[in-house]
């Protein structure tokens, strides 16, 4: 029996490539998944009520997905926003091929999908959107979350979906805790136990 989680690098389990649709942006698609994934048969109910509750994304400049797994965020990002480049960054390399091979079925050439130090340093976000990976543990997802939010561009908007039985409060707090003095945390919707936060750089 393996130990390995979705945030494995390399998952150990077979990959078992197979089909299955999943609407985006009101569109049902055709896509790939597999195991040692996040969420491989569906879009998780974080991840839909994110979807559900978060303005259009910017139509251009660069727009990034936290921790994207199969891809539901990152292709729904690309699909909003043709003009627009979305990084798409998980640990996992398995998540990742399955970004590449949906973002290609699905005509999207402007999906990168890329190890999180494969993201050029100098690189701003006019748009961050997560379902953050809370089950690697709170340093590990401090440690995320520190890196990537404060690359927001001025004037932009991370999106956060986090359960409420998971730590969305504490998670709320401690950000205002620790961003940048330019930095706000709203929450911003509650949807089915789940809490959006809104992380803005004036």
């Amino acid at each position: 029996m393996t130990s390995e989680h979705y945030f494995s690098a390399s998952p150990e389990s077979e990959l078992n490539l197979r089909k299955f649709r999943a609407n985006l942006v009101g569109q049902n698609y055709e896509l790939t998944t597999a195991s040692g994934i996040f969420s491989p048969e569906r879009i998780d109910v974080g991840t839909q009520v994110l979807l559900a509750n978060t303005p259009a994304p910017p139509p251009g400049g660069n727009l990034l997905d936290i921790g994207c797994g199969w891809g539901p965020i990152a292709l729904s990002l690309a699909i909003q926003s043709p003009r627009a480049t979305v990084w798409a960054i998980d640990v996992n390399e398995r998540a990742l091929d399955l970004v590449r091979r949906n973002a290609s079925a699905l005509g999207l050439v402007n999906v990168n999908a890329c190890r999180p130090e494969d993201v050029p340093d100098d690189l701003r976000f006019m748009t961050i959107w997560s379902n953050p990976p809370i089950r690697v543990g709170k340093n590990e997802l401090h440690d995320l979350l520190k890196r990537w939010l404060p690359r927001l561009d001025s004037a932009a908007d991370a999106w956060l979906v986090v359960q409420r039985n998971l730590g969305s409060d504490s998670l709320h707090r401690w950000l205002d805790g620790v961003l940048p003095e330019d930095m706000t945390v709203l929450r911003a919707a509650t949807n089915k136990g789940y809490r959006i936060l809104r992380v803005r750089r004036r």
